[in-house]
This record gives C-alpha cells, sequence and structure tokens, in this order.
C-alpha cells in the first residue's frame, strides 16, 4: 500500500510541476497582440486559462493530502528507541591494566634509544 501511495504520490508530483510549467505568464499577453494570438491554441482562445488552473488546483490538493498521508504512514512505521528507557545502572566490569600495556620505564631498559 505503501509503495502504490508513493508511485502515485511520484506521478502527481511530476504532473503538478509539467502543469505548472506549460502556464503562461502574466507578460504573455504581449506576444498575442503582435501576431501569435490565441486562436490557434488547442484549448481555445480563452479555454486554457480555466482548464489549466482547475488541473494545476486539484493536482496539489492531491499533492497536499498524499504528503498528509504518507507522513502519517511513515511515522508509524519509524519507531524511535529512548535512551531513558532503561534506567537500570550496568555491571560495572573493571579489568586492570595487563603488565604488557603499562610501558617500561627508561631505568629498567638502559639500551633505549630515548633520552632521559
Amino acid at each position: 500500500m505503501y509503495e502504490i501511495l508513493l508511485v502515485v504520490y511520484l506521478i502527481v508530483a511530476l504532473a503538478l510541476v509539467g502543469m505548472v510549467l506549460i502556464q503562461q505568464g502574466k507578460g504573455a499577453d504581449m506576444g498575442s497582440s503582435f501576431g501569435a494570438g490565441a486562436s490557434a491554441t488547442v484549448f481555445g482562445s480563452s479555454g486554457a486559462g480555466n482548464f489549466m488552473t482547475k488541473t494545476t488546483t486539484i493536482l496539489a490538493t492531491v499533492f497536499f493530502v498524499l504528503s498528509i498521508v504518507l507522513g502519517n504512514l511513515t511515522a508509524g512505521q519509524i519507531k524511535k528507541t529512548d535512551e531513558w528507557e532503561n534506567l537500570e545502572a550496568p555491571a560495572a566490569a573493571t579489568v586492570a591494566p595487563a603488565a604488557s600495556d603499562v610501558p617500561a620505564s627508561s631505568e629498567d631498559n638502559k639500551s633505549s634509544d630515548v633520552p632521559n
């Protein structure tokens, strides 16, 4: 279920980006006055604005709803462990250092190259 919603979420996000990029800006009306009129458009002279605006609104609504649903599903899947949950003191294991771990003093080793 989660993977299906994730794929739908990705498709809706890509469609939303595509719809936003297809729309004309407010300055695009200037080009129509110089012969590039809207008579040859796919959606007609005034229908593109309403169709694209409605489609973008629907895609944005679906995108936000899917974001909330996927967020709730993800929050339910991840279980963070609390480090303060178990307050018992761990058993203290003290280990004395071995004799070979302690460096020899320079008095014990007279042939050492290290100066005193």
